[in-house]
């Protein structure tokens, strides 16, 4: 997730009608002077709204193209809030099992559709350790709207969810599509590895497998370097794509969970 660096210049005013009026020439000339660098320290602090206005007008595509990475979250720590205290936000994780892993299933009252005239979207869920939580997900963040669900865990690492319109792709895809009618695994990950990882993909995609599950197809990849899971489905009218990650250090001690993270991800 991005960290968005602006500066805030504050000006405290004084009521004019009670301003005390200097009078001599000297200090009047001093006043001057202040008065011109309040002045210049207002249009500043306007040009900084403005500017990040703009910034956050930038789309996922600009910036992916200048090669940044959805995978990270550069200067934010990975604290994260309680189940239910998330703003707009619903719990969707289940108590632990037997082995200490809960199941997030996305709430069917969570709001997110991207864009007027797209249907409810269809509900994923996957499982994670006991230790995951879901990371608020700023209007700031790089993934735009279609970025619908972080997780992390500073122990072993991280996860995102994007769900995006398929027209984006392609224009006879209808609102039935499949990862198939989509394309086949080379195809997919070269096209829409880049989302995920800021670059190409070309000669990082360590293994491919296709699985299925309840008739749904899934195409499922390893990227390194970065180290990242990658699984890809479609339904509806949108397409899924489940990311899970971790550092150097993370993905040599947590691989085989992070591996079974990935391999949960299903589209109900």
């Amino acid at each position: 997730m991005a960290t968005a660096l602006s500066t805030t210049t504050v000006l405290c005013w004084r009521n004019p009608q009670h301003m005390h009026v200097p009078t001599s020439p000297h200090t009047l000339c001093h006043s001057s002077q202040q008065i011109g660098i309040l002045r210049t320290l207002t249009t500043l602090a306007s040009k900084d709204r403005e500017s990040e206005k703009c910034s956050s007008l930038v789309n996922r595509r600009t910036i992916l193209a200048a090669g940044v990475s959805l995978l990270g979250f550069p200067g934010e720590s990975l604290a994260v809030v309680k189940q239910g205290l998330l703003a707009g936000r619903i719990p969707g994780l289940s108590e632990p099992d037997e082995q200490g892993w809960r199941t997030y299933r996305r709430p069917d009252e969570k709001s997110g559709g991207h864009g007027v005239g797209w249907s409810p979207i269809i509900p994923y869920s996957f499982r994670v350790p006991q230790e995951w939580e879901e990371v608020p997900v700023s209007i700031a963040d790089l993934g735009g709207t279609e970025i619908d669900l972080r997780f992390a865990s500073s122990k072993e690492g991280r996860l995102f969810v994007i769900v995006a319109p398929v027209l984006r792709f392609s224009d006879d895809l209808g609102d039935n599509a499949t990862i198939e009618k989509i394309g086949p695994p080379e195809k997919v990950i070269n096209a829409f590895g880049p989302e995920v990882i800021g670059e190409n993909v070309e000669g990082k995609v360590l293994s491919s497998n296709v699985a299925e599950h309840e008739g749904r197809t899934y195409y499922q990849f390893e990227l390194e370097p970065p180290h990242v899971f990658i699984t890809a489905t479609a339904a509806g009218n949108r397409l899924y794509l489940f990311a899970v990650t971790g550092s150097g250090l993370q993905w040599k001690r947590h691989y085989d969970d992070l591996k079974k993270i990935a391999e949960s991800f299903r589209v109900v």
